[in-house]
């Protein structure tokens, strides 16, 4: 009698493959009214989902225009919609990344703006097209979800479904993991983020800290020069560029592109100065932090539409915005390490409790990036969403 063979750990690990649901149609997006049905079909897809944020329709519109976004200027994509019986059932978005690749080197293309119900079949059918698209562009390894780029939106969320979604971050069906993975996708990074809680104050060791570095004298802390904003941004760009490494992640943005993302958050800025801090030495500016009010809680009320009546209910309801989003943070190289980060979070947690904040979200991080991960740590952020990032050879 012949004894059973015993799997190696590689065959345990080769990934299923969905069969593709025969019904189902997928087309490439062309024309105005397929791309507001692509844009669209994310509003009914989570009807009756009290946690979905449903996002600005107009917004969206030039968000996935070549025309308005600067993004495509040194990229291209291509969107798909996946119909049964004529009926929309799922999207997808196939993106190159010219500057991404060139930067790390690579071949990667990513899918992106994945929706889709709970058949594997189906999100075959969609991933089918996606890829055969990145493969015809020579791309060797798929990376996603991204939408469009790593300082869009990044990852699927695997765990924290019962907390509201914060701004600028994913929020999909629990089920979505299940569909990536019976489809090829294998795990390639998990991304964290982290929940501060004003009510516990900043950590002794993190305040002793930032007490140390602000009487040394050296170090000044002050908020963004509203008078002369340019040259902050401008700061604020090369201190991000200087701490790109090639591997994983973010790659350089043009002038364009960075300026298009800070007008978007620049009305949630000047409402909250105090909270768009940057440290600087000697007049010479080593390392900013900006945070804004979460406007996800104002944002659903709208309904995805501004007019007639969806910006009075958000301008209405952004009156009782208690919660704080940290979106960007940097430290120039040469201090790092040296209390910096621990003088921005002390003066950004004095302000927000000043004004009546009660918390916010903060993030991401990579799983493996042991500095970061330990900075939020240490000043008093609890590890409360995941968020995974998948990849598949092409």
């Amino acid at each position: 009698m012949a004894t059973p063979r015993t799997r190696s750990a590689a065959q345990v690990l080769v990934p299923r493959f969905a069969v593709r649901a025969p019904d189902v149609q997928v087309e490439e997006v062309a024309g105005a009214r397929a791309k507001d049905e692509f844009i669209r079909f994310q509003l009914d897809h989570y009807a009756g989902d009290e946690h979905f944020v449903p996002p600005i329709v107009a917004e969206r519109r030039e968000f996935l225009d070549p025309k308005q976004n600067p993004f495509f200027a040194d990229a291209k994509a291509a969107f798909f919609l996946a119909r049964r019986h004529g009926k929309v059932v799922g999207r997808i978005a196939a993106i190159v990344d010219a500057r991404y690749n060139r930067f790390h080197g690579t071949h990667d293309g990513f899918v992106g703006l994945f929706e889709s119900q709970n058949d594997p079949g189906l999100a075959s059918a969609l991933f089918e097209a996606a890829l055969a698209w990145l493969k015809r562009e020579g791309m060797k390894r798929c990376i996603g979800p991204v939408s469009l780029a790593f300082h869009h939106e990044v990852g699927l969320q695997v765990t924290g479904h019962e907390r509201f979604p914060a701004m600028m971050m994913p929020y999909n069906p629990t089920f979505y993991g299940v569909l990536f993975e019976a489809n090829g996708f294998t795990k390639l990074k998990d991304l964290y983020s982290y929940e501060v809680q004003a009510i516990e104050g900043v950590p002794e060791k993190v305040r002793r800290l930032a007490e140390r570095v602000k009487a040394s004298g050296r170090v000044t802390v002050r908020r963004i020069d509203l008078d002369h904003p340019e040259a902050d941004i401008s700061k604020m760009q090369g201190i991000f560029h200087t701490m790109l490494k090639p591997g994983f992640g973010f790659a350089p943005v043009s002038h364009a592109e960075f300026m298009s993302i800070v007008n978007r958050l620049r009305p949630l800025v000047l409402l909250r100065p105090e909270l768009s801090l940057f440290a600087e030495v000697d007049g010479e500016v080593v390392g900013f932090s900006i945070t804004v009010p979460d406007t996800h809680v104002a944002q659903r009320e709208a309904g995805g539409y501004l007019f007639p009546f969806g910006l009075a209910k958000m301008l209405w309801k952004a009156r009782s915005i208690v919660r704080l989003r940290g979106l960007m943070f940097g430290i120039k190289d040469g201090w790092r390490r040296r209390g910096i980060d621990a003088l921005l979070a002390s003066e950004t947690f004095r302000q927000a409790v000043a004004l009546g904040y009660q918390g916010g979200e903060l993030g991401w991080a990579m799983e493996d990036d042991t500095l970061v991960n330990r900075m939020l740590q240490a000043t008093g952020g609890k590890h409360v969403k995941t968020f995974r990032v998948y990849e598949r050879p092409l």
